[in-house]
């Protein structure tokens, strides 16, 4: 497996990371650890912001309820709109928040939103809005900013995991994994596109720096 937007052991699938039980074994992404960096980012990208918009749905309500604590920790006002039938209407979802929390718009990562990360991307520039995407496809594809682990890196371990596997070894030897390698992505093309300059030590945080 590649649990990205969920958590394998509360869903049952395995018991612990360390000896995951049955024949399930793989590489485990936590992204409710992530949340408090993906803020600080966001507000050192744009330090005057004060407020955000936090779209969710049932796959990423754990990451919605992670990030609203950790909102509310640094005393960042956040506004969370759920998502519930598809296709999601992300007009009349932002039209939901509050006026004052329409400057930036936080995404966690569900299979609807990873799909929809074009069109997410185009909400947040025609509204001038900040954004923070949790993968850098995101960002590929216009999002302002992301934070989060290397898809290609976690893909490539997966794959000796299987080559190990299919060579004999049992899955409950192999311990679920976590990535290691993370990247902060961010797009001058929508910075420039929504009227926002980055502060030359942000770009130099940066990984990469897509002009």
């Amino acid at each position: 497996m590649i649990a990205i937007d969920y958590d394998p052991i509360s869903q049952g699938y395995i018991k612990s990371l360390a000896r995951p039980t049955g024949n399930v074994t793989g590489l485990f992404l936590q992204q409710i650890e992530l949340a408090a960096k993906r803020l600080q980012l966001l507000k050192d990208a744009v330090p005057d912001l004060q407020a955000a918009t936090m779209f969710w749905d049932a796959s990423s309500a754990a990451q919605w309820k992670t990030t609203a604590s950790a909102a509310t920790s640094i005393g960042f006002r956040l506004a969370g709109i759920e998502l519930q039938r598809q296709p999601y209407d992300y007009e009349k979802a932002l039209a939901q928040a509050p006026p004052s929390h329409r400057r930036a718009l936080i995404m966690p990562t569900s299979a609807v939103f990873y799909r929809d990360r074009r069109q997410l991307a185009d909400l947040a520039i025609r509204h001038r809005m900040a954004s923070m995407f949790v993968l850098r496809e995101w960002v590929d594809d216009g999002g302002l900013l992301s934070y989060g682990a290397s898809f290609p890196s976690m893909f490539r371990r997966a794959a000796e995991y299987i080559d190990k596997i299919a060579r004999g070894t049992n899955p409950t030897d192999l311990p679920i994994e976590q990535p290691t390698k993370f990247e902060f992505v961010i797009n001058l093309k929508t910075a420039k596109a929504i009227g926002l300059e980055f502060h030359p030590q942000l770009l130099a945080r940066a990984d990469e720096v897509i002009e």
